[in-house]
Formats: structure tokens, sequence, C-alpha cells
């Protein structure tokens, strides 16, 4: 059986949020709070027939309007604009003052409910999609990388196989160019030699 919703009203940012929830645990989860906001006081469930019924109308669905405003929730809003903000504030109640009892429609709160249950399964579903395609990237960026890595390791041991070629082919004309200079050496000596001794 569907459980029952409740809509529950906070503030993030620059928004006013309300979202159509079984729980207060829900809403938190939902409005991405780290906190406990209803033990801080700063969220509450919502008493405006008007904020219900927007909410009721989108169950699971986070909705907002510009802060400070009451204009209707809606699930993108508009940024509030200065005049929104220089506009007077809401009216607060006054405390200890409760609100008028709300009249109970079970069928639309059952309707509300199967929404809710609906919006949390598709929900999950987009969750679950953009985190098998999160993993899908996350192996095609590895296999890059270890094709990289190998590509990389390939071309390194290629240069150090024909830096070593070339370090054996430098040092044996090295040792070349060694023994051609002492043969020279030997070869000018007995040379400059005969031309003396033919010289006297």
């Amino acid at each position: 059986m569907p459980r029952k919703l409740k809509v529950y009203q906070t503030s993030q940012g620059f928004f006013d949020l309300a979202i159509a929830a079984p729980s207060m645990k829900a809403a938190l989860e939902a409005w991405g709070a780290a906190s406990n906001l209803f033990h801080q006081g700063f969220a509450r469930e919502a008493e405006d027939e008007t904020v219900i019924a927007a909410a009721m109308a989108k169950p699971g669905v986070v909705l907002q309007r510009p802060v400070g405003s009451s204009s209707a929730f809606r699930e993108h809003a508009e940024l509030p604009s200065a005049a929104s903000l220089d506009a007077q504030p809401r009216k607060k109640e006054r405390p200890g003052r409760k609100a008028s009892p709300r009249t109970h429609d079970e069928k639309a709160e059952r309707k509300a409910a199967v929404r809710y249950e609906n919006e949390e399964r598709a929900q999950k579903a987009r969750r679950a999609k953009e985190e098998a395609e999160a993993a899908r990237a996350r192996e095609k960026r590895n296999q890059a990388i270890e094709k990289a890595q190998a590509a990389l390791l390939e071309s390194e041991a290629d240069h150090e196989e024909r830096a070593d070629a070339i370090a054996k082919d430098l040092e044996a004309a090295q040792s070349r160019a060694e023994a051609e200079d002492e043969r020279w050496r030997e070869l000018r000596k007995r040379l400059e030699g005969n031309l003396r001794k033919a010289k006297d």
C-alpha cells in the first residue's frame, strides 16, 4: 500500500523548496541536505493549501520559488529579482496560532502517493542509468589510459634499444678512430724519419 504523503518546506540559497514525500527523511534526501533541517528549525511541514496542492500535484519532485516570494512553486523557478528581494516579507503566523485544519481527500492523497512512488522509481531508474553511463565512461577512459601507457612503455623500450645500438656504434667508431690515430702517428714517424735520411 502506498505510504501517505506530507508536504515539507525549506529554503536553500536563492530558493524556497517544497516536496510531497512520505517522511522528513525522504524530504531531506530529495533536498540533498547534509544535516537534519527539521531539528535545526530550517524546515517544516507545509500548512499553506496552495503549497500543499502544488506539491501533491507532483509528488517526489522538488519544487522551487524565489526565496522570500509568495509566487507559485514550480519545478524550475527563476532566480529572485532585486524587486522581489526588496518586497515586503510574507506575513508570519503569530506564535501559538494554528493553521486551519486541512480537509482530507483520501482519493487524491492515494493518487498522490502512487505518483510519488512512480516518481521515486523513475528517479532511481534515472540514477541507475546515469551510474551505468558513468561506469561505461570510466571503463572507456581506463582502457584509453592502459592503451596509452602500453604504447608509451613499448616506445620507451624501442628507444632504449636504439639508443644502446647507437652507443655501441659510437663506441666502435671511437675505437676505430683511436686505432687510426695510432696507425697514423707510427706511419708519420717512420716516413718523417725516411725523409730526414734522404735529406742527409
